[in-house]
């Protein structure tokens, strides 16, 4: 259990060079997924509510000292987004998540709430309404998010031994 906390850490560099190189490649009017929040959901669905707060504390962390963002503003997002998307966690149900659209619901929730806290924090254009900014800055990129997180479903071991 030990390794999956590890592992977790160590796949987050390589995601961020794709995140950072490779994805803005794929932008749709600026709006682009994000591979970090799968990633986080999938380990919060793994190891719970407390650890998914931690990892995406420190995801947003290390995001924001690479990437040379508002220093502050991916790690609250994330930190928020592995709390809520905690709530679904059970140990029961893991699997069943895991291996289902369930998955891409929970990282439509999850990336929702991250693309709107962070754009809450990061944007300088005040002329728009509050209508339009949740769905150009919140649910867009939540929805180009969930349909790379199907990625995950098709992957995912169909049965694995913990």
């Amino acid at each position: 259990m030990k390794t999956d906390y590890i592992f977790a850490v160590l796949l987050f560099f390589p995601l961020l060079v794709i995140q950072t190189t490779i994805v803005p490649l794929i932008a749709i009017n600026g709006i682009i997924p994000d591979l970090i929040i799968i990633l986080l959901v999938f380990y919060t669905l793994k190891l719970g509510q407390l650890h998914g707060t931690i990892l995406g504390f420190i995801y947003g962390l290390l995001f924001d000292l690479i990437t040379g963002g508002l220093l502050g503003s991916s790690m609250l997002s994330k930190t928020i987004t592995g709390f809520v998307t905690g709530y679904f966690y059970n140990e029961n149900k893991k699997d069943i998540y895991l291996k289902s659209l369930s998955f891409s619901l929970i990282v439509l929730l999850g990336s929702t709430v991250d693309s709107f806290i962070l754009s809450f924090f990061s944007t300088t254009d005040l002329n728009i309404s509050i209508t339009t900014f949740f769905i150009e800055q919140g649910i867009l990129p939540g929805i180009y998010t969930t349909v790379f997180s199907i990625i995950v479903i098709v992957f995912y071991p169909r049965r694995m031994i913990d």
